[in-house]
C-alpha cells in the first residue's frame, strides 16, 4: 500500500516537470501561506485607495452613499429572509399559521405569475407562427399557386413586369380535373338555391349538398363530410325536399319557411330566450344526427356478422339491440365483466342502446316487459324512466331527479361492479355529474363520448352548450382529427365536433384551413348564411389573413365574401356566370344588425365589379353585363336579372354600383372596350365619349397599331353612328373622336400610299389651317389652346403628318407628267400650305420639341425650292 502511495506522490511531481524553469526559483509554500502572502501584498499595490475615493466621489454626486451601503450589506443576513418581521414565540401557533398562510399565497401568487408569463410567451410564439402561415399562404394564394409550390411562384413572380402584377390580378390558378368534378356537382347546387330565391320559394339546401357530396367523393375517407351535412340538416329540422315548383302557389301557405329562419335567435342577444331555445335545438338535432348515425353502424354490424348476431325472423328494432347486445359484449359463451343480467337478459345494455340509438320510446316498452324485474331491483327507476322519455326536454322533475340523485350515490358512486350502462342511464335521467363526462365500456368512441355530452347538456346548468364548447375547443383539432399527415388522420372529424356544440364559424375555418375541404368550406358557410346559422364580422373587423375573426368582446364571426371570392377566383376567368352565383349568396347576411349587412351587400357589389373586370371579353361577357343589337335595342345581362339578390333597388342604383364602377375599374386596368361598354350601358354617354378621345388622343401616336388599338377604334365607329342618330353627347369631346378618328384614317391611306386622300381628310379635320390667311392662323392657334387633352397633346402628330403628305404629294407632282400650268399651280398650292403649317407651328413653336420643329422647318424648306 505505501508502495503505491509513493508511486503516486511521484506521479504527481513528474506532472509538473515540463513547467521547471531553472532560471526562476521554487515556490514551496503550503496554500494557506500562499493566501496569507497574498492578502498582505494587497494593500501594497498603488493607486487601490485613491481609485476608492474617486469612485465614493462620483457616487455622492449621485446622491449615493457608498459606505452605507456597503455597510448595510456587510450586516445583512440572509437566514432571516423568509422569517416573519415580528419574531413568533414557540407557543404562538395562531401566529404561525397566519405566517405560513401568508408564506403560502406569496408562492402560489408568484408561481402563478411565472406561468402566466410563460403562458403568455407560448401563446405569443403561437399565435405569431400561425399568423405568419396563414399570411404566407395568402400571398402563395395570390401568387398563383399553394403552399408547396414555392418554386413556381417565385419563377412567374420573376417574369411578371413588375412583380405586383400578380399580386394585384386577383384570379387564382386553375383548379385540377377532379377538382372541377368536385367544384361542379357543388356548382349545381348553388344555381338551384338562387334559382329558388328568385322565384320566392325555399330550397332544402343542406340536403341538396349531401346528395352532391357523396356524388362528388366517392371515396369512403370522404363519408365524414356527408356526415357533417347530415349534422347540419338535423340541427336545421330542414326537410328533404320541399312541394314541386309547379304547384309552389297551392302550397305557399304550408311551404315551410327556410332562408334565415335562425338568423334573429343566432345574431341577437345570446342571454335572450330565443337564444336559449336555439341552443337546445342545437344540441338535440346534433344529438339525433349521432343516434341515426349510430343505428346505422348497428345495421351494418348485424348484417357484416349475422352468425354471431342471431337475428332471427324479427324485424323490430327491441331484437336488433338484442342481437348487437350479443354481438358487442357476448364471447366464448361469457358476458362481458359488469354486464349485470336482469332476468336473464342484459336489460341495461339493452336499454341504454336503444336511447343510443334514439329509440327511448321502444327502451320504455321493453322496460315494462321486464317490470317486475326491474322493480325488484331498482323500485323506482321505471317511474323516472317513464317522466324522462315523456318529457320533450329529456328533463326529469326535481323530485324525480332527488330520487335519482340519491339512489345513484347510494348504491352506484362508489361501486366497482355496478352496471357500467345502468350507471350510463342514470347519469343520462338525473344529469348527475356532467363534469365527470365518461363512463368505462360505454363512451368508447369518439361519437359515444359526443352523444353523451350532447344528451347531458343543459342550458341551465353548466353553461350548457357554450359551456361543452369550451371544454372541446380546449382538447384542439389533433385530438379529434389527429395532427397532419399522421397515419389514419382523418379530415373533418373536428369540424363535425365543432358543428354540434353550435361553433358553426369554427367549422368553417377548420374545413378551409385544408386544401383538400376547402370545396365543402365554402358550401357549408353558404348553407349556414342560408339557415341564418352564419354571423359575419363588420369591415373593421375582418382579417385579410384569415376569414374566422376571434375577438375576446364578441362571439367568433366568419367574412363569408372572403371565403366566396378566394373560392372563385380560381374559375372567375373561365366561367365567370357560375362565380357570380356564389356572390349572389354574400347578401344572404343583409339582415344582419349595427350597420354590417349594408356592409356585406356593400362586398357583394364589390366582387361582382371584381368579375366584371376580370372575366373574358366576348360573347360570354356580354351575356354577363348586357350590350346592344345591332338595331341599336339594349338587352340586360345575367347580373341585371338577379338585381334582387344583390339587393339593388332600382335600375338607376344598378347602373351606379355595378356598371359605372365597373367600368372605372376596367378603365384603370386598361380595359378600355369593356369600360366603354359599360359606360354606355349604363347611360352615361358623356363619359363614353370622354373615355374614347383618351384612348384614341394615347394610341394615335403609336407607330404600330395592334388589335387592341383596331377594337376601340371600331367601337368608337359603331357608338359614334348610334350617337349621331339619336343626337346624343353632341359637344367638343365627339368633335374631337371624329376627328382623332380621321387621322387615323389619314395615317392609314398614307401607309397604303394613297398620300393625296390623307391630305385631304386631315383638311377635312379642319385642326390645321392651310389657306394663307396670317390673322386667321393666329387666331386658330389661339383656339387650339381651348381643344381638348387628346387634340392638344398630339400636335407633334398632326403636323408632322401633315407635312410628310405635303412633301410626298409635292415630290410626286414635280415627277409627274401634268402640263406645265397645272404643275406650277398646284406646286404654289402646296406651298402655300407648307408656309401655313409652318407659321401655325411656329405659334405654338413651344408645345413640340426643338427636334419636330426644325423637321417642319426642312420639310417647308425642300417644298418652297
Amino acid at each position: 500500500m505505501a508502495a503505491d502511495l509513493s508511486a503516486v506522490l511521484n506521479g504527481t511531481k513528474a506532472l509538473t516537470s515540463h513547467l521547471s524553469r531553472p532560471d526562476l526559483p521554487s515556490v514551496k509554500l503550503s496554500l494557506d501561506q500562499i493566501e496569507a502572502q497574498s492578502r498582505r501584498l494587497v494593500p501594497r499595490q498603488p493607486g487601490t485607495s485613491a481609485d476608492t475615493s474617486r469612485a465614493n466621489y462620483l457616487l455622492a454626486q449621485a446622491h449615493v452613499d457608498a459606505p452605507a451601503l456597503a455597510n448595510s450589506i456587510a450586516h445583512l443576513n440572509t437566514q432571516t429572509t423568509f422569517s416573519p418581521l415580528q419574531a413568533l414565540q414557540d407557543t404562538d401557533v395562531a401566529g404561525y399559521l397566519r405566517h405560513a398562510h401568508e408564506q403560502s399565497l406569496i408562492s402560489t401568487i408568484e408561481e402563478g405569475r411565472r406561468e402566466t408569463q410563460e403562458e403568455f410567451y407560448r401563446v405569443l410564439e403561437d399565435r405569431g407562427r400561425r399568423d405568419w402561415e396563414a399570411r404566407k399562404k395568402r400571398v402563395f394564394e395570390q401568387l398563383g399557386t399553394r403552399v408547396g409550390g414555392e418554386n413556381r411562384a417565385v419563377t412567374e413572380l420573376k417574369k411578371s413586369t413588375h412583380g405586383k402584377n400578380l399580386l394585384s390580378a386577383s384570379a387564382g390558378p386553375a383548379p385540377s380535373l377532379q377538382m372541377q368534378s368536385k367544384m361542379m356537382a357543388y356548382d349545381r347546387v348553388l344555381s338551384e338555391l338562387n334559382t329558388a330565391r328568385l322565384r320566392g320559394t325555399s330550397f332544402p339546401i343542406v340536403h341538396a349538398l349531401i346528395q352532391a357530396s357523396l356524388s362528388a367523393n366517392p371515396d369512403p375517407r370522404s363519408l365524414q363530410i356527408t356526415q357533417n351535412f347530415h349534422v347540419l340538416s338535423k340541427i336545421t329540422g330542414e326537410p328533404p325536399a320541399l312541394p314541386p315548383i309547379a304547384h309552389a302557389g297551392a302550397h305557399i301557405l304550408n311551404a315551410p319557411l327556410i332562408e334565415r329562419k335562425f338568423a334573429r335567435a343566432y345574431l341577437g342577444d345570446p342571454e335572450s330566450r330565443d337564444a336559449i331555445e336555439l341552443r337546445r335545438h342545437i344540441a338535440k338535432g346534433a344529438r339525433e344526427a349521432l343516434e341515426e348515425q349510430y343505428w346505422d353502424v348497428v345495421e351494418r354490424t348485424l348484417q357484416a356478422r349475422p352468425t354471431e348476431a342471431r337475428l332471427g325472423g324479427d324485424p323490430s328494432v327491441s331484437n336488433k339491440i338484442r342481437a348487437y347486445v350479443l354481438v358487442r359484449h357476448y364471447r366464448n359463451g361469457e358476458w362481458e365483466d359488469r354486464i349485470e343480467l336482469v332476468a336473464g337478459q342484459p336489460l341495461w345494455a339493452k336499454l341504454f342502446y336503444l336511447v343510443r340509438t334514439g329509440h327511448a320510446q321502444e327502451a320504455l316498452e321493453e322496460a315494462m316487459r321486464y317490470q317486475q324485474a326491474i322493480e325488484h331491483r331498482e323500485s323506482s327507476f321505471l317511474s323516472h324512466l317513464r317522466a324522462w322519455v315523456e318529457s320533450p326536454e329529456r328533463r326529469l322533475p326535481k323530485p324525480h331527479r332527488d330520487q335519482l340523485h340519491a339512489a345513484y350515490n347510494a348504491h352506484m358512486l362508489h361501486s366497482s361492479i355496478a352496471d357500467p350502462f345502468k350507471l350510463a342511464l342514470y347519469k343520462l335521467m338525473g344529469k348527475i355529474d356532467p363534469a365527470r363526462r365518461s363512463v368505462a365500456q360505454v363512451t368508447v368512441t369518439t361519437e359515444d363520448w359526443l352523444w353523451f355530452q350532447l344528451a347531458m347538456v343543459e342550458e341551465d346548468e353548466f353553461g350548457g352548450l357554450r359551456g361543452l364548447a369550451e371544454v372541446l375547443l380546449s382538447y384542439g383539432e389533433r385530438h379529434f382529427d389527429g395532427a397532419p399527415g399522421q397515419k389514419g388522420a382523418k379530415r373533418g372529424v373536428w369540424a363535425g365536433v365543432l358543428l354540434m356544440c353550435g361553433q358553426f364559424e369554427r367549422a368553417v375555418a377548420a374545413l378551409w384551413d385544408h386544401h383538400e375541404t376547402e370545396v365543402e368550406a365554402v358550401h357549408l358557410a353558404i348553407a349556414l348564411a342560408y339557415h341564418g346559422l352564419l354571423r359575419v364580422p363588420s369591415r373593421a373587423e375582418t382579417s385579410d389573413v384569415t376569414p374566422l375573426t376571434l375577438s375576446p368582446t364578441s362571439p367568433p364571426a366568419l367574412s363569408l365574401s372572403t371565403l366566396v371570392w378566394r373560392y372563385v377566383r380560381q374559375f372567375v376567368r373561365m366561367d365567370a356566370r357560375e362565380a357570380l352565383q356564389y356572390v349572389y349568396c354574400v347578401c344572404l347576411s343583409a339582415d344582419q344588425p349595427n350597420g354590417v349587412g349594408r356592409e356585406q351587400v356593400e362586398n357583394a357589389w364589390e366582387l361582382v365589379r371584381r368579375i366584371i373586370v376580370l372575366a373574358n371579353t366576348g360573347a360570354a361577357w356580354e351575356e354577363l353585363v348586357g350590350g346592344f343589337r345591332s338595331d341599336g335595342t339594349r338587352f340586360s345581362g345575367a347580373i341585371e336579372q338577379c338585381t334582387t339578390l344583390l339587393k339593388l333597388e332600382d335600375p338607376r342604383e344598378y347602373n351606379e354600383q355595378i356598371l359605372v364602377r365597373a367600368a372605372k375599374s376596367s378603365e384603370e386596368a386598361d380595359r378600355i372596350p369593356e369600360a366603354i361598354k359599360l359606360y354606355n350601358l349604363a347611360g352615361d354617354y358623356a363619359t363614353v365619349i370622354g373615355v374614347l378621345a383618351q384612348a384614341l388622343g394615347n394610341t394615335i401616336a403609336q407607330p404600330s397599331v395592334d388589335e387592341k388599338v383596331r377594337g376601340i377604334e371600331r367601337t368608337a365607329a359603331d357608338i359614334l353612328r348610334h350617337y349621331e342618330r339619336t343626337n346624343r353627347a353632341v359637344g367638343k369631346e365627339r368633335d374631337a373622336v371624329i376627328r382623332l378618328l380621321r387621322v387615323r384614317e389619314a395615317m392609314d391611306a398614307k401607309d397604303a400610299g394613297r398620300v393625296e386622300s390623307a391630305l385631304e381628310l386631315m383638311q377635312s379635320t379642319d385642326l390645321i389651317p392651310m389657306d394663307g390667311d396670317v390673322a386667321k392662323i393666329t387666331k386658330r392657334a389661339e383656339e387650339f389652346r381651348e381643344l381638348p387633352d387628346a387634340l392638344q397633346r398630339n400636335l407633334q402628330t398632326f403636323l408632322t403628318l401633315t407635312m410628310d403628305v405635303l412633301a410626298t404629294v409635292h415630290q410626286k407632282t414635280k415627277a409627274s407628267g401634268l402640263p406645265d400650268a397645272t404643275r406650277q399651280m398646284t406646286l404654289a398650292s402646296l406651298r402655300k400650305k407648307s408656309r401655313s403649317l409652318i407659321i401655325f407651328a411656329g405659334n405654338l413653336k413651344y408645345r413640340m420639341s426643338p427636334d419636330v420643329y426644325s423637321y417642319l422647318a426642312r420639310l417647308d424648306v425642300e417644298i418652297a425650292l
